[in-house]
């Protein structure tokens, strides 16, 4: 990418510790976003909303296509007593958390050791011998011995090889896994590490007039990605990434927002409206105590400390997402109104999950409502206090040269989780990021949905495969989840 800065300031001599040979994995069953949502949305017992629900979130979701380690779940599925999907009825089954989590300890387990193999035979001078360390991650199933048992044991590691597995933590999870892996490498230079992460989310997909469920639904997907961190410098003509700088960081709001729970009939998941303008008034904070740990990025931030202003929501669809409530909505007029208005509150709530304003149809015989409650007198709510110190994406200039220096060309690729396309295009207007450097996040998300934990490891990996990705390039990653957590990164691109 000409003209953007290579990394400078960041080098201070310490050892660099590199990911390489990030590898992925996804079943073979493949889901078509549109039979999976005329399936959802003709599911008996749905009502009329979720009916309508379903049809918004898978259609403005931003998939094309997902994978599955289900494999009945086919139209054309001809399985003798099926447990998740009869095609002969077109019926979404409910299995018990136990039926759900026995696919899991099966299929998981083939997965993990399938990227894992795919690692190990993509890193020159790395043998399986040579791994001292192996960091699992996983949120959608449990078993012991677990999957970083298994790697040992199905690809030869030495059973002195020390295993750690991240379970539970969600989307973000394999940020802090590399940041372990790197801190493995820093405390013995010798250390090898392979760290796999693979989720099995579309176990958990079930038929509901619940809006949380239902994106749920329309969002996730199986995968599973593996790659190897330790201080050996990649092979000519490899790309890597050193792994320089990590930052975690609590909002102080959306503990109950985004959330993660076993159930009795698989796990649920929480996934407010609210996200979205979570992520977008706290992204710049989360941030900030990252880029303060680079001095080569000093130009780009030269404001730190000083709050921008927070945007208002003044789309229609997003006010009514946030302030449609049920004492507002009684002032109409007549029950009927009520029921309709009440309606196109929830589903715009859902659309500002998804990340469109209402486009013409969508809202389908609500749309006569909107009228209606969008002139309620709303009040206006102050916003929340800052996650921290915030950045500024206006432009600054760069000293040496005099040119235009702002995140978007102090940092060339950005990885940012695709938890929804909202996420995703509030990210890219805060941070002032160009439709370029959201695609590989863009592309992973349609191609494959959301993997939970491993879809950042997914969006690195087309980073790096891109043919337009240079030597000393910087990279930014990030992702989100439960808390609402933000976990980032700073890397740079190595080329052996």
């Amino acid at each position: 990418m000409g003209g953007v800065p290579r990394r400078a300031a960041c080098n201070t001599g310490a050892m660099s510790v590199t990911l390489r040979a990030l590898q992925t994995v996804v079943p073979s069953t493949v889901l078509v976003q549109e039979q999976v949502r005329d399936v959802f949305a003709s599911q008996p017992g749905l009502s009329r909303l979720g009916k309508r629900l379903v049809t918004a979130s898978f259609n403005l979701s931003g998939i094309e296509r997902r994978h599955t380690v289900i494999e009945e779940l086919t139209l054309d599925s001809d399985v003798a007593n099926p447990q998740f999907f009869d095609a002969a009825t077109q019926t979404l089954l409910v299995p018990s958390t136990r039926v759900r989590n026995e696919l899991y300890i099966t299929e998981a387990t083939k997965l993990f050791v399938e990227a894992g193999r795919r690692a190990l035979a993509a890193c020159p001078g790395i043998e399986a011998a040579d791994v001292t360390h192996v960091v699992t991650v996983s949120c959608t199933g449990f078993y012991a011995p677990g999957p970083d048992y298994m790697l040992v044991r199905e690809l030869g590691l030495k059973p002195t090889t020390q295993r750690y597995h991240l379970g539970f933590m969600g989307c973000y999870a394999s940020m802090p896994a590399l940041r372990t892996a790197k801190q493995f490498v820093e405390a013995d230079p010798n250390a090898v590490v392979l760290v796999v992460s693979a989720e099995l989310c579309s176990l958990h997909l079930r038929t509901s007039d619940d809006p949380d469920t239902i994106v749920a639904s329309s969002l996730f997907s199986d995968g599973a990605a593996a790659g190897i961190v330790s201080s050996r410098a990649p092979a000519p003509g490899e790309n890597a990434l050193s792994l320089d700088l990590f930052e975690t960081v609590i909002t102080p709001v959306g503990e109950g927002d985004m959330a993660w729970k076993i159930g009795d009939e698989g796990f649920e998941m929480v996934l407010s409206s609210y996200v979205p303008h979570i992520i977008d008034q706290h992204i710049e904070g989360a941030l900030a105590p990252l880029f303060a740990k680079d001095p080569g990025l000093a130009a780009a931030v030269a404001a730190l400390g000083e709050t921008m202003p927070i945007e208002e929501f003044t789309d229609e669809v997003e006010v009514l997402a946030e302030v449609a409530t049920a004492t507002e909505l009684a002032e109409l007029a007549t029950s009927t109104e009520l029921a309709e208005a009440t309606e196109l509150a929830e589903l715009a709530g859902l659309l500002a999950v998804q990340g469109s304003p209402a486009e013409p149809g969508v809202l389908g015989e609500a749309g006569s409502a909107a009228g209606s409650v969008a002139t309620l007198a709303v009040p206006v709510h102050a916003p929340e206090a800052s996650a921290g110190p915030a950045l500024t994406t206006e432009t600054t200039t760069e000293p040496a040269t005099g040119r235009a220096l702002n995140l978007s060309t102090a940092i060339a690729h950005w990885a940012i989780h695709p938890g929804g396309r909202s996420i995703l295009d509030k990210t890219e207007a805060k941070l002032g990021l160009s439709e370029a450097q959201l695609v590989p996040s863009r592309e992973t998300l349609r191609s494959y949905g959301n993997m939970s934990s491993a879809t950042i490891l997914f969006v690195l990996k087309a980073i790096l495969d891109a043919p337009d990705t240079a030597d000393g390039e910087r990279l930014c990653a990030m992702a989100f989840g439960p808390g609402l957590t933000v976990e980032s990164g700073l890397m740079t691109v190595v080329r052996g």
